[in-house]
């Protein structure tokens, strides 16, 4: 592999001590690249656990900046003069953007602007990838009635549908991002396209679904769930505690993705936009599900707490057809996507019933968000054109990160946030 197009090729990735940038590292690596990654002095000059885990925090040439300080970031073009740029470097906990949303504006805004200014003056030559995110279609509509609902919440949604549904997601979607994360990437979509169309920045944007993994930082909530579903197992705790289960998701892997960053930096036009993902959508009371499987505990049915609500194999897979597209998912996902089936803060929680017992799941109320976004479904047909594919299925990615919680060092000194 070292033959290709990356060997010799030296490469800049900002984030590279985060949750995908190890990732990317190892994979630039085995293709033959010399990598450097922008680290933020840690006074202990530690490295990351994800460098660690990933087996690349001695192979990576780590650059100590910061993305607000323009003059470091100018410093590390010089010295590396950089062939490809991946842009990874973000504040990228949805629920904190709500509680710090001026953090996320210095890191995730101007420190965006600081790098391209970077790039620009700097390694004018160099390919850029921004790593954006599925955050910036925020609410998506499927029905009238749902829009409606939106309108009545938060007196007013801009832009107004063009069409309905509005799944799957293409990159001509409307934007309405309901997180100052979210807004964040909009923020550093628009400004990488602006600085190709403007300096000739060769600049690509990747609207990347949400991805997961081995790694996955535990505040999120696939390795809540992953760790819960492990320490359960393990009789460590007696209960489950979880927010908005309603949510769906686009999920892939990692990995997966980080090779569809590589791929566009290849192949992706400058000053385009493509969406990376699985083109299926799963709920997070699926995710939990198949959780609770892969650590032993066969899902036979579940009911609420308080209430009626029942289902009877609500793990089950089958296939969907829906949006003009077909995908993989469960019993319960599919009573949620077509006859409207939901589980609220009103219900308390779930009782699931499993080989090994019952298992108790209690909504948390600290764990919903002040705004939410219903349901992502990415159309990813103009990253597929140019060899993308989503390999992983949803199992698969559970998985993963159920086996990094078993292993005990990586259970190690976390508490529920």
């Amino acid at each position: 592999m070292a033959s290709g197009f990356w060997s010799g090729k030296r490469v800049l990735v900002t984030g590279i001590s985060g949750f995908v940038g190890p990732y990317l590292a190892r994979e630039l690596l085995e293709q033959g690249a010399e990598v450097h990654g922008v680290l933020r002095p840690r006074a202990d000059r530690s490295l990351s656990r994800g460098l660690l885990d990933r087996a690349v925090g001695r192979s990576v040439r780590l650059r100590e900046g910061a993305l607000e300080e323009l003059a470091g970031l100018l410093r590390i073009m010089d010295e590396v003069r950089p062939d490809a740029v991946f842009h990874l470097g973000a504040q990228s906990f949805v629920k904190m953007s709500f509680e710090s949303p001026l953090v996320f504006a210095r890191d995730n805004s101007m420190g965006t602007a600081n790098l391209f200014e970077a790039v620009r003056l700097g390694a004018p030559q160099a390919t850029v990838v921004f790593a954006g995110s599925s955050e910036q279609y925020g609410l998506v509509f499927v029905t009238a009635e749902q829009y409606a609902a939106a309108r009545k919440k938060y007196g007013g949604v801009f832009p107004a549908p063009e069409r309905l549904p509005e799944l799957p997601i293409r990159e001509t979607n409307p934007m309405r991002p309901m997180s100052p994360y979210g807004t964040s990437k909009v923020y550093g979509d628009y400004l990488l396209r602006n600085y190709a169309c403007s300096f000739g920045l060769r600049g690509i944007v990747s609207r990347a679904f949400n991805h997961e993994g081995a790694g996955r930082g535990i505040n999120f909530v696939t390795s809540q769930m992953a760790y819960q579903a492990v320490r359960f197992a393990l009789g460590e705790a007696d209960r489950i505690q979880l927010g908005d289960v309603n949510s769906f998701r686009d999920w892939s892997h990692v990995r997966d993705i980080v090779r569809g960053y590589i791929l566009l930096a290849e192949h992706g036009e400058p000053g385009e936009v493509y969406n990376q993902g699985s083109m299926r959508t799963n709920s997070v009371l699926s995710y939990m599900l198949i959780a609770l499987e892969e650590v032993g505990w066969s899902v036979r049915a579940l009911r609420t707490l308080r209430g009626t609500k029942s289902v009877d194999r609500p793990a089950e897979i089958r296939r969907l057809g829906l949006w003009g597209v077909e995908f993989d998912a469960t019993r319960v996902d599919e009573l949620m996507l077509t006859e409207g089936l939901s589980f609220d803060l009103e219900d308390g929680g779930l009782l699931i019933a499993t080989s090994r017992g019952d298992v108790r799941v209690v909504f948390d109320p600290q764990r919903f968000r002040p705004s939410e976004v219903p349901i992502l479904l990415c159309d990813a047909s103009r990253s597929r054109s140019l060899g993308f594919q989503s390999r992983a299925g949803l199992r698969d990615i559970v998985r993963d990160q159920v086996e990094y919680y078993q292993d005990a060092q990586h259970r190690t000194g976390y508490a529920l946030p």
